[in-house]
């Protein structure tokens, strides 16, 4: 789209209001909000902000920052209260006061690794995310209730499912914003929720699952909800994860991950990708599940992979090859959750990836799986070569901290903020005092 496609779209939608978007350091969606006034000054780029306000931007002494909209991205938020008028947003990419792009900026940073692997001759990455909720009922004064809004479990339907209607009305609320629906069910624990829309390229695809979790959180909360993208609110049950998929195309867009004439049908360079997500699978342990409660879900018996590994069979290795073969082959990464900032998890992964098609020799490809991981010791996992995942933060930024591969990839600004911010949130979890220790201890 061009600066006039936008004006012109905002005119016929009766646009009032104009959301400036971007992504701080740790996922979460910021915006700068204009009348439809100003829309084509942001259009210009001449939109300043504060970044000093913002997680993992720049210091006070050179906090202004510009934002720059991609124009592709601009979007009527049906979804939200149109009492005083029409809002649309656009996606921006983050510029410093000498015109440049701000190397801190998470969507900069994955566009950096795009160009390298355009660089490298590969089409694009195509990414598929699989994103898991929780729903909880709001008490009388609009605070979510601690307990199981349902019954249901996997594939379940009314009355089981309490909340079918919502994801229905999500669904229908995706589609109206232009994405392309596959799937909503209802998922294995009680009150989960999943649902899966068409991939894209990857920078696209990042874009798109943060509008959905704005989407998931805006009609819940309309329908007396809260949804949450907590890996594990319950210690009983299944936590929520953001499977995610990805395939590789040459620059006729052909997938580069399907041989048909090997026995599996995947090609050498798969296997090279998956090698190299594989050898730097703890490191990104610290941007692929950042939270504290991410290594809750990480543990034997709920359905979350706790070993680096792969299959085309195994449910509990970290990547698994989908059945599906062809335009459609696909490795998707099962470790992955909803509290990972989406532009720096899938710059790194995309990183590791290339590196493990670049460097790895074949004599090192890592094998495939299919032994039951869960039923082995820890020596027979060893001895096969299958390294644990973190089991806590604490251990995933000691990782992250020694791999040179995250901090070429990250650039030493956001490494280092990064690293900062998570190891204060691990020192905060580490003097808090739990209702269990009470329980246990008292």
């Amino acid at each position: 789209m061009t600066k006039q496609d936008v004006l012109m779209k905002a005119k016929q939608n009766n646009v009032n209001y104009v959301r400036l978007q971007f992504t701080d350091m740790l996922g979460t969606i910021k915006a700068v909000e204009i009348p439809v006034s100003k829309l084509e000054d942001a259009l210009d780029g001449k939109i300043m902000f504060d970044g000093s306000s913002i997680e993992g931007f720049v210091r006070i002494k050179e906090a202004d920052m510009y934002l720059r909209p991609d124009f592709d991205t601009f979007m009527v938020l049906s979804f939200e209260d149109e009492r005083f008028g029409r809002v649309a947003r656009l996606i921006c990419d983050v510029y410093g006061t000498n015109n440049k792009p701000f190397k801190g900026d998470p969507r900069y940073i994955l566009k950096h690794v795009v160009e390298r692997m355009k660089k490298d001759g590969f089409g694009s990455l195509n990414i598929g995310f699989e994103p898991e909720f929780f729903l909880f009922k709001l008490d009388e004064n609009g605070e979510p209730i601690m307990s199981h809004s349902d019954n249901g479990g996997y594939f379940d339907l009314s009355p089981l499912d309490g909340a079918e209607y919502i994801r229905r009305e999500i669904c229908l609320e995706l589609e109206h914003l232009g994405f392309v629906m596959q799937t909503a069910h209802h998922e294995v624990a009680n009150g989960q929720h999943e649902v899966n829309f068409r991939f894209a390229d990857v920078v696209t695809a990042c874009d798109n699952v943060q509008t959905f979790k704005q989407v998931v959180k805006v009609i819940a909360r309309k329908n007396g909800y809260a949804a949450t993208f907590m890996p594990k609110p319950f210690s009983s049950i299944n936590g929520s994860g953001m499977h995610t998929n990805c395939s590789l195309t040459d620059l006729n867009g052909n997938n580069i991950f399907y041989d048909p004439n090997d026995k599996m049908g995947l090609s050498l360079i798969c296997r090279k990708w998956m090698t190299g997500i594989l050898n730097h699978a703890r490191s990104l342990a610290a941007l692929t599940n950042p939270s504290v409660n991410s290594y809750k879900r990480l543990i034997p018996g709920y359905e979350a992979p706790c070993y680096a590994c792969w299959s085309d069979a195994n449910r509990s290795a970290m990547i698994r090859i989908p059945a599906i073969r062809g335009a459609a082959t696909r490795t998707e990464l099962r470790n992955v959750d909803c509290t990972a900032n989406p532009y720096l998890a899938l710059a790194c992964i995309l990183a590791a990836g290339l590196d493990g098609i670049e460097n790895v020799k074949e004599e090192d490809l890592i094998p495939p799986v299919y032994d039951n991981i869960f039923a082995l010791t820890r020596e027979q996992r060893e001895e096969k070569g299958i390294p644990n995942l973190p089991e806590n933060l604490k251990d995933a930024l000691k990782e992250y901290k020694a791999d040179k591969l995250i901090f070429d990839t990250l650039g030493e600004h956001t490494f280092n903020k990064y690293l900062e911010a998570k190891t204060l949130e691990w020192e905060e979890y580490r003097k808090l005092i739990t209702s269990w220790e009470i329980k246990k201890y008292f």
